[in-house]
């Protein structure tokens, strides 16, 4: 027998604490979407999600600063936190989670290599962001940055989880 899958994970934390969740995709375009709604019965717990590729999408439709982008730009720390927090508000989600990187294999500037990924988590009681670089080719670098976004997910759910408990 074969371990569950990280989306069959979350989607089943999610279903045991009574939480929704929204998701926020740039770089990934959409993976952490599909992935989700791989699993049967994910309608249950997954609102929905905003692949907001340019700057003028993530401040459209997330909410996210203008002079965020302009100061920090859109593979920053601050940009996942707004996209995070404006997914979550959008689609009306317990749990914003959001995802903003460099792909490659162009798009690299100084200090901004291609690979770094910015992965952000935005509930009502807390906010998280991870900073990740990945090495890989395009594929891989999305690949790597949706299953880290569903981690970070697992690990919250896992840590409120706990707390509840107490």
């Amino acid at each position: 027998m074969t371990d569950p899958d990280m989306e069959t994970l979350v989607g089943q934390a999610l279903l045991r604490s009574g939480l929704t969740l929204a998701v926020a995709e740039s770089c990934t375009g959409g993976l952490i979407g599909h992935r989700l709604t791989n699993v049967p019965g994910s309608s249950t717990y997954f609102m929905g999600g905003v692949v907001s590729y340019s700057y003028d999408a993530k401040e459209r439709l997330l909410g996210v600063s203008h002079n965020t982008l302009y100061d920090f730009g859109a593979v920053s720390e601050e940009t996942a936190r707004e996209m995070a927090r404006g997914a979550r508000r959008a689609l009306g989600a317990d749990i914003g989670l959001s995802v903003t990187g460099i792909a490659g294999p162009g798009g690299a500037m100084p200090g901004k290599p291609v690979g770094l990924t910015w992965i952000a988590l935005s509930a009502r009681d807390t906010e998280l962001a991870r900073k990740f670089t990945w090495a890989g080719d395009r594929q891989q670098n999305k690949a790597q940055s949706a299953e880290a976004a569903l981690a970070l997910l697992r690990d919250y759910l896992q840590t409120a989880a706990a707390t509840d408990e107490r």
